[in-house]
């Protein structure tokens, strides 16, 4: 069972969700808060499998509470759940930390299926967000630490960008499970970055993907 931490202002998209979600076979739905703070709170209570988070919230936004509960809870899996796909809300809320981040027209069964998505180690993100990333995060000026990765762990790379598994890897690469684990250390240690996601979001900006 993933067990479900809904953080959002608005009650009755809360009712409405929690709902659905508490539905399913495998998902549960077992807190819900209504600002980021009393989010970071339950958060780091409960110690939740996923984190639905929302944005735009008084008391404490979305990104701030992200950065609390990762802060003082790295492994945490958030989900953000909003209305914005603008620049000032999406690259900060993958920078705190964020996995995945969807929009709130998402039909429900969507949010359902990130949840498990998340939960097994993907990064789900909207093709909306996708594709401002590949247009935006390219213009970047950084250095290019990807010229120290091999090909097999571009190979990788580009794997993982698409939402593929360790275990997908393995099955596409024809490599070992543990194989696929020393390329994904390697890449996130090459790229200076904390985790799957940040990965992502190198290769979008450095077109390293299409």
């Amino acid at each position: 069972m993933i067990k479900v931490l809904f953080v959002d202002d608005h009650e009755m998209v809360r009712i409405g969700v929690s709902a659905y979600l508490s539905a399913q076979p495998d998902i549960e739905v077992i807190a819900e808060a209504g600002d980021g703070r009393e989010g970071v709170d339950l958060a780091l209570k409960l110690r939740p499998d996923i984190i639905l988070m929302d944005l735009v919230m008084k008391e404490m936004d979305g990104i701030e509470a992200t950065k609390n509960i990762m802060k003082s809870w790295p492994e945490a899996k958030v989900i953000i759940v909003t209305s914005f796909i603008d620049d000032e809300k999406v690259y900060p809320a993958l920078e705190a930390g964020a996995t995945s981040y969807m929009l709130k027209t998402s039909k429900a069964s969507e949010i359902a299926n990130a949840i498990r998505s998340t939960y097994d180690g993907q990064s789900i993100l909207e093709p909306e967000v996708t594709g401002k990333m590949m247009f935006k995060m390219r213009q970047g000026h950084n250095v290019p630490l990807h010229e120290q990765l091999t090909n097999r762990e571009l190979e990788t790379l580009l794997l993982i960008s698409q939402g593929k598994t360790n275990q997908d890897i393995a099955d596409e690469l024809f490599i070992a499970l543990k194989t696929v684990k020393v390329h994904v250390s390697n890449i996130l240690g090459k790229l200076e970055v904390q985790d799957r996601t940040q990965a992502v979001i190198y290769a979008f900006k450095h077109s390293l993907v299409k």
